[in-house]
């Protein structure tokens, strides 16, 4: 994808309509991110929000939906760049449709159905901090800013990486806890309770690292996004 030359404030106004809504989608994603952590992690975990039954996570989620959607906008000629976004938008849908288990797994602790649930919205919202990264990617091939360019390129890279091993660890981990069960080798046994020691805490690290780079990925683009416009000559 070609580099896009940034318009002046007054010239271009379509293209102008469009990288607001940009920046409005790169803004909604800034703050939806670790609000929906935030909100997802407590309607799992405590009844901080049980009066109000499904409708936070519900929120928090379509909240990056909204975002995704207002990124669309932008470019919509340039196929690479909007299939990135739609991969992004499905994963996105996924989790709109899934976080209600949160609640109700929340509510019914014993009920295998909502785990289950549960454990693919968890997948899903992995992928889904993935596909965000690489919709950065493409963000940042189509901008003119070549430090930016190299940045995200950089540390999307890292980001998929750390994902990737989070979820082979999660998986990992899941085998070892449901094989304990069942007769299994004496070192299935003992890798499962060594694995369970810290395995959450070094799983939520692996979790906050690449969502706090991609957070700080996000506002980099908007901010060079405002500084490039703004800031050209009349």
């Amino acid at each position: 994808m070609a580099g896009l030359a940034m318009p002046t404030p007054d010239t271009n106004p379509e293209l102008m309509r469009s990288l607001g809504r940009l920046v409005l989608g790169l803004s909604a994603l800034f703050w939806g991110l670790p609000v929906a952590l935030i909100v997802c992690f407590h309607t799992a975990k405590s009844d901080s929000f049980k009066g109000f039954g499904i409708l936070p996570p519900l929120l928090c989620t379509g909240w990056l939906v909204y975002g995704l959607l207002q990124l669309g906008f932008f470019q919509p000629q340039e196929r690479v760049w909007q299939s990135a976004l739609d991969r992004a938008r499905v994963l996105g849908v996924i989790l709109f449709g899934l976080c209600p288990f949160l609640y109700w797994s929340n509510r019914v602790p014993g009920n295998l159905f909502f785990f289950v649930m549960t454990l693919l919205m968890s997948m899903a919202a992995l992928l889904f901090l993935g596909s965000l990264n690489v919709v950065l990617q493409r963000l940042g091939a189509m901008l003119p800013d070549e430090a930016l360019r190299h940045e995200v390129k950089q540390f999307t890279l890292v980001n998929l990486n750390l994902l990737a091993v989070t979820i082979f660890l999660a998986i990992v981990l899941l085998a070892l806890h449901y094989l304990d069960r069942y007769e299994v080798p004496v070192w299935v046994h003992v890798a499962g309770q060594i694995a369970s020691q810290g395995s959450l805490w070094v799983l939520l690290i692996l979790v906050l690292l690449p969502l706090a780079m991609t957070m700080a990925l996000v506002w980099k683009t908007k901010e060079v996004i405002l500084d490039s416009v703004f800031s050209a000559p009349a």
